[in-house]
């Protein structure tokens, strides 16, 4: 089968860590001069060598000496620093030049990498606000299957909440710890000795868990990641049906988050529910057999070393070669068909469902409307009372 065209979605690399816990021993900024969430060297390393590796792989998808081609690459990136330098990094590993194309004795090419803000970033980031989207997650939370959730790791979350100093009512405790501890453990910071009876083996289960929290419901799936997976199963579909447009190139590459590895591969079917490591990657290959059928094939590098391989991960209810007709009909359950109208579906209550954001939006809704009509009636009866004063009389005759 021939490779036609090909989506990247990774982690960035290796980063220090976004803010210390309370009771952290290392959480004095000199200790981080870097600065918190920033990519460190071993990081953009990683990323660098893990680019050579992807222009090795796909140097078929590539132009002939890996130079940069706008009919090559796209690149889309998170607005935030370390996914911006990992993608630079990676992109450098992936077009290294030859002594002949070096200029000013730089052996490196630029090559653009695209971005929009964080809050307008519907696609990677995924924190444009969609209303609907925190409805569904507040009722998930108010569940008795995440409250059994929680109840079953209260016994580790109150041992964390005790010496770590966080407070101890989401799963967001363990992941966050988890990498946390993580990082320092590879910066070479003695852990405290709490950490030794937990991390990492009865932590990384439940930090697994909480990447997976986003996109636990098939509403869920569709309003956080729908349209980044919408987008890949789009630029195939073009480039089966032959469209060339800005998305005709061969490879398309999103440098993210592991929130944002974790939301695409739960939302596909096919998370193993355990954190994304740094520089883990994701691949989805379009391929063209012999008899020029289309199938799809999703890769899962889930490892930091960039010589690691890859293993392929099978979509619930398809092959491991899955038609691209099959799976248009398998994801279509959490693909939008418009974000932005389904974002504000229901956006004030639901009537099926007794939630206190219905009690609160019923009263903002029977206040409001109250308050024109008694507007509307002080209006009337103003001017009811007042005299007419510039109204004509009725002429007395007899006077004339």
């Amino acid at each position: 089968m021939n490779n036609i065209y090909l989506s990247q979605l990774y982690r960035h690399g290796e980063r220090t860590i976004i803010e210390p816990y309370p009771n952290d021993p290392y959480k004095d900024p000199k200790l981080w001069p870097l600065g918190w969430g920033q990519l460190t060297q071993a990081g953009i390393h990683h990323h660098y060598v893990l680019g050579n590796w992807l222009g090795t792989r796909y140097s078929h998808l590539l132009p002939k000496h890996r130079d940069y081609n706008l009919k090559a690459i796209r690149v889309q990136s998170t607005d935030v620093d370390r996914t911006l330098m990992s993608a630079e990094a990676n992109l450098a590993g992936m077009f290294p030049l030859t002594p002949e194309e070096e200029w000013g004795g730089l052996k490196w090419q630029p090559v653009p990498i695209h971005t929009i803000p964080e809050q307008l970033d519907k696609v990677l980031a995924m924190k444009y606000p969609c209303k609907r989207y925190d409805y569904a997650l507040h009722k998930f939370e108010k569940s008795a299957e995440y409250k059994n959730i929680l109840k079953n790791l209260g016994e580790l979350g109150n041992y964390l909440q005790k010496n770590s100093g966080m407070k101890f009512d989401d799963l967001k405790i363990f992941d966050y710890l988890y990498s946390t501890l993580l990082i320092e453990k590879l910066n070479n910071f003695t852990l405290p000795e709490w950490t030794k009876s937990v991390f990492p083996e009865k932590m990384i289960v439940p930090a697994g868990l909480s990447f997976a929290k986003p996109t636990w419901t098939p509403e869920m799936k569709r309003l956080k990641a729908g349209l980044l997976v919408k987008g890949m199963l789009s630029n195939m579909e073009k480039k089966v049906s032959g469209v060339e447009d800005t998305t005709g190139q061969n490879i398309t590459v999103y440098s993210a988050h592991d929130t944002t590895v974790a939301n695409f591969l739960n939302t596909i079917g096919v998370f193993n529910m355990l954190p994304p490591p740094f520089a883990s990657l994701v691949l989805v290959e379009l391929r063209e057999t012999s008899k020029h059928e289309h199938v799809v094939m999703v890769h899962f590098k889930n490892t930091t070393d960039p010589e690691g391989v890859p293993y392929i991960l099978t979509i619930p209810g398809c092959t491991e070669a899955c038609p691209i007709t099959q799976l248009r009909t398998l994801l279509q359950p959490v693909i939008p068909e418009d974000w932005d109208s389904e974002c504000h579906q229901h956006e004030f209550f639901d009537l099926t469902d007794d939630q206190p954001y219905n009690t609160l939006a019923i009263f903002a809704v029977v206040t409001s409307t109250l308050i024109v009509f008694l507007v509307l009636a002080l209006t009337s009866v103003y001017w009811t009372k007042q005299k007419p004063n510039h109204i004509y009389h009725k002429l007395n005759v007899e006077t004339l």
